[in-house]
């Protein structure tokens, strides 16, 4: 079968999620390809249509085990005619439980042929120079060239098909009811240091709203995703952890979690 355009989507507050689902790409190798970033807010408001003679790539990150919950609106205004579709979900060497499952699921839901997955591991959002984990630098070159390489695949899988109602189905791993949590932690685990200078880099790229864009030392910890993107790309490095609940976690992702992950695919 012939793919008319190929369209990326991503949810990627650190960017892991889009270096991965730009490795696959490379590897698809299309003409038309168009990226899709629906991290800041207002982005996921917008709907978007897909056809049969489209190719949908969709990478989303791991939050304790699901796919994020802030997502839901933007799947609503998913509306796909039979558009094959891979389903990626990114992790920080821990584990992807069910999210892989669940977005193959919401994805079905609103038209999509799902025809193949993969997990892909990222750097640990509670990573730090500190608390450094397994995952530190991921993904890298070989993951990039893992994706590219599972690209290929993709297309092969494709073109061995005159239409999308014969390529086989995929089996994702996972169970029912969906594991994990779907209501993260309301917690205040952001500090921020003198060389803050408002800049307002943290709440331009925060993907829920949660910080304030004319004082960034307002956050609203009910929004707050826990994603510690306004930590990662702060030019001043003037937010880090506070002690407690986050800053447990991290030295339990740093000490429990240390054997180095490798992408899966499921590739039928």
């Amino acid at each position: 079968m012939k793919i008319q355009s190929l369209k990326l989507v991503c949810f990627s507050p650190t960017g892991t999620s889009k270096a991965v689902i730009q490795g696959i790409a490379n590897g698809i190798n299309h003409t038309y390809a168009e990226i899709i970033d629906i991290t800041k807010p207002t982005d996921r408001k917008k709907p978007l249509q897909t056809s049969d003679e489209d190719l949908l790539l969709i990478a989303v990150p791991v939050y304790m085990g699901r796919v994020p919950a802030l997502l839901n609106e933007w799947f609503q205004n998913l509306k796909a005619n039979n558009t094959p579709t891979v389903c990626v979900v990114v992790y920080g060497n821990r584990a992807y439980e069910n999210a892989l499952l669940e977005l193959n699921d919401l994805v079905s839901e609103r038209g999509c042929i799902p025809i193949a997955g993969a997990a892909y591991i990222g750097e640990h959002s509670f990573h730090s120079k500190e608390l450094p984990a397994a995952s530190i630098g991921r993904p890298n070159a070989d993951d990039l060239k893992h994706a590219s390489i599972f690209g290929q695949q993709i297309m092969k899988k494709l073109q061995a098909k005159k239409s999308v109602n014969q390529l086989a189905s995929i089996n994702i791993p996972g169970n029912y009811p969906y594991e994990g949590a779907t209501k993260l932690w309301d917690v205040d685990f952001i500090k921020i240091n003198d060389a803050c200078t408002h800049c307002g880099i943290c709440a331009e790229n925060c993907p829920s709203g949660a910080i304030d864009a004319l004082d960034s030392n307002k956050i609203d910890i009910e929004k707050c995703t826990l994603c510690c993107a306004c930590i990662k790309n702060c030019p001043e490095s003037a937010k880090s952890m506070k002690p407690g609940l986050m800053k447990d976690a991290a030295v339990r992702v740093h000490e429990l979690f240390r054997e180095k992950k490798e992408p899966e695919i499921f590739l039928n």
